[in-house]
This record gives C-alpha cells, structure tokens and sequence, in this order.
C-alpha cells in the first residue's frame, strides 16, 4: 500500500479535470468566432441582394419609356422581395455618356443602391467588452448598364 504522501504527490501530477479549465478558456473565443463568420455570413447575403437590386433597377433604367420612379419601385421591390425592408435611403438613378477605349462614346445609366445592414451578433458583443466596432454598416451597390437609346444630336 502507498503511503498517504505517495497518494497526495500522484494526485498533484495527475491531469484529472485539465479539459475541462481548457475548454472554459477556449469556448468563449470560438463563440467569439462562431458569431463572427454568422455575422458575415448574413452581411454578405445582404450585400447580395442589394447589388442584385442595382443591377434589376439599372435594368429598368436601360429600357425606353421608363422613368426614375419606375426604377426606384423596382429596386424597392427587390429589396423587400429579399427581406430588406425597413427606411432605406433612396436609390439614386442617373443618365449620363461614357467614353469607350476605342474613343465611342454610349449612353448610360447608372443606379446606385444604399442598405444600412445591422450587425446582429458583433455589434452587441462588441459592446459588452467595450469595443467600438459600429453595430451598422451601410452597404453601396453600383450599376452601370448601356442604354439603347442613340445620344442626343448623334
């Protein structure tokens, strides 16, 4: 049998319990990541659809017999489609000329999409530790698509 010293000098060295004060140390910056990749995950898909809402309004804008309003209804369509509802700053519509490489010049219209997408799980987070990250970030889409209407004194 070993001595009452013997048992007590084992049970020092043993690693009995070790994963668990690991795993208490560890959880917290997993859940830290964990809740960072949803964050962006959820970012990203709103940024998807406001650069597809873009591209839909610059597609109206192209076509004859439609005006600005038209556009911006169809932008606000998509968005809602996509579940972004909420006061969205106006999309903005422009028609303008650009110069090709090869000295042509094309009508445009250009179609310029804002979204305020809150952060849902950082933004909280951040602020528990005292962070600055913003708990919103407005998200930009741009799209630029060819008129077929000939220019103006052309």
């Amino acid at each position: 049998m070993a001595s009452v010293v013997e048992q007590g000098k084992r049970r020092r060295r043993s690693d009995r319990g070790a994963e668990i004060i690991e795993l208490a140390i560890v959880l917290p910056l997993l859940l830290l990541v964990f809740a960072a990749i949803v964050d962006f995950a959820f970012l990203f898909q709103r940024w998807e659809a406001v650069t597809n809402a873009a591209r839909e309004g610059a597609r109206v804008a192209v076509l004859p017999n439609y005006q600005s309003t038209d556009v911006i209804d169809r932008v606000n369509q998509y968005l809602a489609a996509s579940g972004l509802n909420g006061p969205n700053p106006a999309p903005t519509v422009t028609y303008g000329t650009q110069t090709l490489a090869g000295g042509a010049i094309i009508s445009v219209a250009t179609v310029v999409v804002w979204y305020p997408a809150q952060l849902s799980y950082m933004g909280p987070i951040a602020a528990l530790i005292g962070g600055t990250q913003p708990s919103s970030i407005m998200l930009k889409a741009v799209s630029v698509m060819r008129t077929e209407q000939p220019i103006s004194g052309s």
